[in-house]
């Protein structure tokens, strides 16, 4: 018999919330960590170019130094926090 839709619902629902240890969340997140500079600080580079490339004003270059610096770490904070969360 196949299961219903419901049920194939409520089974990925479970699988989905799986209660990982903290030692789980920390290697997942250590790799998230990593994967999420990489991929912020190429999209940050590829915008920096852009500025350049276009002979942006001095003040907006930095402004945009200034933000695109510190715009990664809410995420990273965020991704930290579940990190550090203990075991249910």
């Amino acid at each position: 018999m196949r299961p219903s839709g419901a049920d194939t619902a409520i089974e990925l629902y479970s699988i989905a919330h799986i209660a990982m240890t903290q030692r789980q969340r920390k290697l997942i997140g250590t790799i998230a960590l990593f994967a999420l500079i990489a991929v912020y600080a190429l999209l940050a580079v590829a915008a920096a170019i852009v500025l350049q490339v276009h002979s942006a004003n001095k003040v907006v270059e930095l402004l945009y130094y200034v933000v695109a610096g510190l715009l990664w770490v809410v995420p990273a904070a965020w991704l930290i926090w579940w990190m550090q969360k203990p075991d249910a």
